[in-house]
This record gives C-alpha cells, structure tokens and sequence, in this order.
C-alpha cells in the first residue's frame, strides 16, 4: 500500500536540506582603539565601538529572507591577543567547518589568520592599510573598509574639481602615518594637484619640542609659501583634531580631520541611509561610522551568498560570495574586485556635521566602472595571489 506524505511535510523536509554556515568572527583582545577615553569622542574615520555590532544588525536583519530560505549563519566571536593566537583561531575555525572567517584586526594578525585557513575565505572589516590589497594581498581575503588609497583618491578628486590645486601636506610621526603620507602624495600627483610643501608633526610633552605641533608655525607663510588646503596626516587623530581654524591662512583642512573620506558617515541623508543609521543607533545605542558599515555589509555579504546557495555546499557558499551584487544604501550595486578582493563602493566625504561630497566626483570617468577610480585598479596588477 503506496503512503502519502503531507505536502507541508515534503516542504518541511527540503528545508532541512538546506544548510547552516558556521561564521567565525576574530577580534582583538583588549583593542586600544577601543578604550573608553577614544569611543567617547572618536575621531572622524575612527571607531565608535565593535565593528561585530553593524554584523550583528545585518545578520538579525537578513533572518526574514534565509529562514524563507531554510538557510542559516550563525556566529562565534573569538578574541584574540597577537598574531600568534589570530593564526590558531583561524586554524581552529576552519577545521571545525567554518564557511568563512572576518576579522577586525591588525595587518599582520590579519595575515597570520588568512594564512592558517587558505581554503576559507576571510572578510577584512577593520584595517584599510594598503598593502593587504597589494603586495601583502591573499587569495581568500576581500576587504570590507575602503583602503587608504581609495581615501586618499576620493580626496584628491575633490579637491581637483574644487581647484584646491596648491596642497600643504602634515604629516605624523608614525611608520603608519608615513606610509599614508606616501599614499596621499601619490593621489596628489595622480590627479594633478601640486605638493606646495610637506612639513612633519610631532606632538610631544617636552617643552622644547612644543613648536614641532604648532599649527601658526606649521602652516606659516615663511619663504614665500601659498596653498589653497591643508592635508592632514594623523593616524592617532590628536594633532588633526586641533587643525582646522588654526592654520597661519584662512584654508580647508581635509585628509584627518575637516574634511574627512569615510566609509559611512550618520549624517548621510540619501538611498536609505537614515533609515540604516536608525537601526544601528536602536540596536547598539551610538552613531553608526564607517568600521559598523563595514561589519554591516559583511554581514549583507554572507546572507546573501546564503540566499544564493541555501544547500551549500562550502565551494558553492563561497563562489556565490565572491559574485554577490550588495546594497550598501549608497545609490549603486557594490561587488568586490577581483584582482584585490576591495569592495567597490563610494565614499562619503564629511566633517562629522554633514556630508559634503561623494566620490568618485561628477566627471571621473573610467572605462568600466567609475567605482575602481578609487584605489588600484586592474591594470595596475599589484596583487600577484589573485
């Protein structure tokens, strides 16, 4: 005698074919960037608080479409102490079934990790150096922040189409703010600004080293020197914060502070956003910035490759991955590229009241897509892995 099966039964059934990806979230133990005295009163394109908070918000929000799926994430943070600890996680992770690590970390703790899970894909939601997109880059590592170069990039598109030509660069005392102050030289040159000087900073607690952090000395006219704007290098932001309506001429400050290129910004007002940065401030209970955007479309980016292949297995999670069209509310399709793993999206640039511009800038054209005017782009080849 044939036995029928309910048709809900049969639904039922195929749903729990479907599968759960293991996401595992590696974040710094301790993170310096987060300590109470900087999170209070961050500087423009610094933290507010954990990027896992915008992953968080994504995922809670993407559950509607996996469950009409069958689909499933679910995620584990773990906290990590040096690169050492990163490499092992990640290791951990991977053998346990991980369908993809992200991490929100130093440059070479990000390398060790990326290192340890060569056949997982690892997500970058918290370190813009550019050498992780370049010479440093890996097969599986795709970038969720925007790099410096496509800050430094979106900057000096702006300011070529404002005819701010004449650029005074400051420029921090760090390895950090060295390599960025290269970057930033490079997009001067690339679009045709002029590097009227280029002076350091140092800020110290010596008196005798005080005039190395004075901005009327700084950005003083001896010797005959003219620009139109000031372009701040200050990794730490201290220095930078204090720049603007300081300098010896009435001019701009951008680059740290001013105006600032950042991945998101709270008072973007277009495509959705208000909407997007009212859910994060009910959820997380501060302004969204641009590490929570980043977290956020992370968390965008999984569910839907989720959405894509709901049976797996890993292989077709991942492809689907690398392929993903997102919506980021900023007004166009964001994908990653795939000679850096960077996703391509706009930047906001701001001052922490407003926005003021996006880039790219009306005018920039590209033969493809006007999106990779910011950062390498393919031709360039700088990522050998890929």
């Amino acid at each position: 005698m044939k036995r029928f099966i309910p048709l809900g039964l049969l639904l039922a059934l195929g749903a729990t074919q479907a599968a759960t990806f293991k996401a595992t979230l590696l974040v710094r133990d301790d993170d310096p960037r987060l300590e109470r005295s900087r999170t209070e009163r961050p500087a423009l394109g610094h933290p507010g608080g954990p990027a896992a908070q915008g992953l968080d918000v994504a995922l809670k929000e993407a559950k509607l479409e996996l469950d009409a799926e069958g689909a499933a994430i679910t995620l584990e943070t773990v906290k990590v102490g040096n690169a050492a600890a990163a490499r092992d996680a990640a290791a951990r992770a991977e053998k346990a079934g991980a369908a993809a690590l992200l991490a929100d970390l130093p440059a070479d703790w990000l390398l060790a990790a990326a290192d340890a899970a060569k056949a997982t894909p690892l997500l970058n939601i918290g370190e813009s150096a550019d050498r992780l997109r370049e010479a440093d880059c890996r097969p599986k590592l795709v970038h969720l922040l925007p790099s410096e170069r496509m800050r430094a990039d979106a900057l000096a598109q702006v300011l070529a189409q404002r005819r701010w030509s004449n650029v005074l660069l400051l420029t921090g005392p760090s390895p950090d703010d060295a390599a960025r102050s290269a970057t930033a030289q490079a997009a001067i040159k690339r679009y045709g600004l002029k590097l009227a000087a280029s002076k350091p900073f140092k800020l110290s607690a010596d008196p005798r080293e005080r005039d190395l952090a004075n901005p009327l000395l700084l950005t003083g006219t001896a010797g005959g020197l003219a620009y139109d704007v000031v372009w701040v290098v200050d990794g730490d932001g201290e220095f930078a914060r204090t720049l603007p309506y300081r300098t010896a001429l009435p001019r701009p400050v951008v680059g740290d502070a001013g105006l600032v290129a950042q991945a998101w910004s709270p008072a973007f007002e277009r495509y959705g956003a208000p909407q997007v940065s009212r859910r994060f401030a009910k959820a997380a209970g501060r302004p969204m910035q641009g590490h929570d955007w980043a977290g956020w479309m992370a968390g965008k980016a999984l569910a839907a490759a989720a959405v894509a292949a709901p049976k797996g297995p890993p292989a077709a999670f991942q492809k689907a991955l690398a392929e993903v069209e997102i919506d980021g509310s900023k007004g166009v399709p964001l994908s990653f590229r795939a000679w850096d793993g960077q996703l391509r999206q706009p930047l906001l640039l701001g001052d922490g009241q407003s926005v003021v511009a996006t880039a790219p800038v009306d005018g920039i054209l590209h033969p493809k897509n006007a999106l990779d005017t910011l950062g390498a782009d393919a031709p360039e080849k700088l990522c050998k892995t890929r």
